[in-house]
């Protein structure tokens, strides 16, 4: 579960101005539920994810991932917590050129201590998931976007993360595969109850989603069910 109350975000702006990422948010995604967040650019959505994935420490409020809570942990264990239970799923796939995507996956392995040859069945695993057992020996230059992409997810699960946190998962796709991997994340978020947050600006796909919040200027403008 993800949950978060009352946090705001501010930055300094000029010389003795604020700038409000976020408002007094009150957000709870239990596992299992998959969210979409939407919102014109500059909302405050990029604001969200990163606060919620123990990136950024909000000005005030909480955030608690199932029963920790992460806004008073120290920067290491913030580190742990995103390498051990927290999966993000980036915009650009930005996959190692040199590695395959097999070994992509056996990397954040490695960065939480564990030795690549323990990883292999793991990753193997990942890549079953998302349909991409037949790529495990290709190099991202020999995939297609659709295919980056869900090596790019299948990375966010190693560790099966009990949260998971999509920034426009589909905004270098087609329409094909951009449904592809909307529906890809709903069953992933059912299968493993994962809470899943996805920042999306194609409202077409928006309807896969569990519930839809609109965050506008910071704060949550409106809540949806469908």
């Amino acid at each position: 579960m993800l949950n978060l109350s009352r946090v705001t975000l501010t930055y300094p702006d000029g010389e003795n101005g604020t700038l409000t990422a976020l408002d007094s948010v009150d957000l709870s995604v239990p596992a299992g539920q998959m969210l979409a967040l939407v919102g014109p650019s500059g909302s405050g959505k990029s604001s969200l994810l990163a606060v919620a994935g123990a990136l950024i420490t909000p000005t005030a409020g909480t955030v608690h991932v199932g029963r920790t809570e992460i806004t008073g942990a120290s920067r290491a264990e913030r580190a742990r917590l995103r390498l051990e239970h927290i999966g993000v799923v980036f915009q650009q796939p930005q996959l190692m050129p040199s590695l395959t995507a097999l070994e992509q996956l056996q990397l954040v392995g490695v960065l939480r201590g564990s030795r690549p040859r323990t990883l292999r069945d793991a990753a193997r695993e990942a890549l079953a998931a998302v349909g991409m057992s037949a790529a495990a020996a290709r190099r991202p230059h020999q995939l297609s976007g659709g295919q980056r992409q869900r090596v790019n997810i299948a990375r966010a699960l190693m560790g099966t993360p009990s949260v998971l946190l999509v920034d426009e998962p589909t905004s270098a796709l087609d329409h094909q595969r951009s449904g592809e991997v909307m529906d890809l994340l709903r069953d992933l978020t059912r299968s493993r109850s994962m809470a899943t947050v996805v920042v999306t600006h194609d409202l077409e796909f928006v309807p896969v989603a569990d519930r839809v919040v609109t965050l506008r200027d910071g704060r949550l403008a409106e809540h949806a069910t469908v």
